[in-house]
């Protein structure tokens, strides 16, 4: 397996895990982050599906997609816990639905992407 290869699998693997743990603690992950409960299970979901995806379509994926793929998810996934960070600070209360809204429509289009098609793999990238 190569390093791509393992990585694309650790980042499905992670998102699973993220996912369960969203899952079970929705109710006070929620309170926590003053994020609906619903949009904390959503993401749960998401993120389950989107992970699993990510793990069925890794051999049949080029590794430079997915890289890329990867990069502007992680990107924009601190961009979008630094503006819900901001929003908290500035005593706004959607800082939360900013960081989980992000986690949903950014990882229902990654494996959106996946399964479109993007480019075969075509050997080692």
């Amino acid at each position: 397996m190569s390093r791509g290869t393992a990585g694309a699998v650790a980042d499905g693997g992670f998102k699973i895990a993220l996912a369960v743990g969203y899952l079970v603690g929705a109710v006070p992950l929620g309170r926590l982050l003053g994020t609906p409960v619903w949009l904390v299970a959503v993401a749960g979901v998401v993120l389950l599906i989107g992970g699993g995806v990510e793990l069925a379509y890794t051999g049949s994926r080029s590794m430079r997609l997915y890289t890329r793929l990867m990069i502007g998810y992680d990107s924009g996934w601190v961009l979008a816990a630094l503006a819900g960070l901001l929003v908290a600070w500035r005593g706004g209360g959607a800082g939360g639905e900013v960081w989980m809204g992000y986690q949903v429509v950014a990882q229902a289009a990654f494996a959106g992407v996946l399964i479109a098609g993007g480019s075969s793999r075509r050997g080692p990238a």
